[in-house]
């Protein structure tokens, strides 16, 4: 153990960001765990103490025998006679110290020190990644396709692409309809979801959740970032169409048409990310007959009713040619209608 294994260990914190203290603390286990290794009957480790001196750049090891009359261990113990042939002045109790030399390690207790020291890198690195990436949970991340999987799902590189970053899986379930990646080709995902697993770090990533159009209208709209705009509910059916209630407290302000953008600009941005998703914006309101009547458009609204006292329940009159505009494609419409209000909808047909 000398200079050059210092260095080492600041190239590991300077490269993979794992603390010198950490690795430190591993290395003393492992020349611990090797020591156990060759000498079966040191049943704790308590009585091997590892030396580091970073002056000097050195690393010493010690064994520690307690000084008995009669020793029933001699790995943890030594006799009063034997004792006082290295210091005269030890009595019954005290504590000896040996030198213990690293070098003499059988191969087998060598090669338990170095999978000590390799597990412990990868439970720092995968301890890293989880902190990391646990930090960017409900945010958009880039990421590098590396591979397609037999049935569809995608092995992406986040982070960039940069090798010593984490790998995540896109499910078919979390993919766009529509959509076809190669490998090499970067997108954007959404985190939304980062376990930490026996193995590893699992990042859940998703391009169908509604919280993707969430975070990409408050890259594309300053007025979101900066809060004078809030999205306040969000229903979509991936890869067909969304559903977005946007409010400001500021008067003065269109949060319809800030959102939509100087001729599209910002909605179409959004949508382009998300593979030509239809993307309806309405008013929100607290007044839940106004909040109905926007969140069904493009169809027109003839009454609201609400059926309860709860205000869950409501029955909808609409103009008898816009009754299937208001239902939408399979019950669309109303379905993403009725997500976004948090309201159970009930349409009719104004008959006149």
């Amino acid at each position: 153990m000398n200079a050059e294994f210092f260095s080492a260990l600041d190239a590991i914190e300077k490269e993979k960001g794992i603390p010198k203290s950490y690795m430190k603390e591993k290395i003393t286990q492992a020349l611990i765990a090797a020591y156990r290794r060759d000498n079966l009957g040191a049943v704790s480790g308590e009585n091997v103490i590892v030396h580091w001196d970073e002056k000097k750049k050195t690393i010493t090891m010690q064994l520690q025998k307690e000084v008995v009359e009669e020793v029933e261990n001699p790995v943890l113990q030594i006799s009063l006679e034997a004792a006082r042939e290295t210091d005269p002045k030890l009595s019954l109790g005290d504590v000896v110290s040996f030198d213990v030399k690293t070098q003499d390690f059988g191969r087998i207790a060598a090669q338990t020190a170095k999978q000590v020291i390799i597990q412990g890198i990868r439970e720092a690195e995968r301890g890293m990644v989880f902190q990391e990436f646990t930090s960017k949970e409900h945010e958009i991340i880039p990421g590098t396709v590396l591979r397609a999987e037999p049935r569809g799902a995608l092995v992406l590189s986040l982070g960039g692409g940069s090798p010593d970053k984490a790998e995540a899986m896109l499910g078919v379930n979390e993919q766009i309809p529509g959509e076809v990646f190669r490998e090499g080709d970067r997108i954007r995902v959404y985190v939304a979801q980062v376990r930490n697993m026996q193995k590893g770090p699992q990042i859940v990533i998703s391009r169908t959740h509604p919280g993707l159009v969430k975070r990409l209208f408050e890259l594309e709209v300053p007025e979101i970032a900066d809060g004078i705009i809030e999205i306040r509910s969000i229903s979509r059916e991936a890869g067909s169409r969304t559903k977005i209630a946007v409010w400001s407290e500021d008067s003065n302000v269109d949060p319809i048409g800030a959102c939509v953008g100087p001729r599209g600009s910002r909605v179409n941005a959004v949508v382009e990310e998300i593979n030509g998703e239809k993307i309806d914006i309405v008013k929100y309101s607290d007044d839940p007959v106004e909040f109905v009547s926007a969140a069904l458009a493009p169809s027109a609204v003839v009454s609201v009713e609400i059926l309860d006292e709860e205000g869950k329940t409501c029955r909808v009159v609409v103009p008898f040619d816009q009754l299937s505009l208001a239902i939408g494609k399979e019950g669309q419409n109303v379905r993403l209608a009725a997500k976004l209000t948090g309201m159970k909808i009930d349409i009719k047909a104004d008959v006149g």
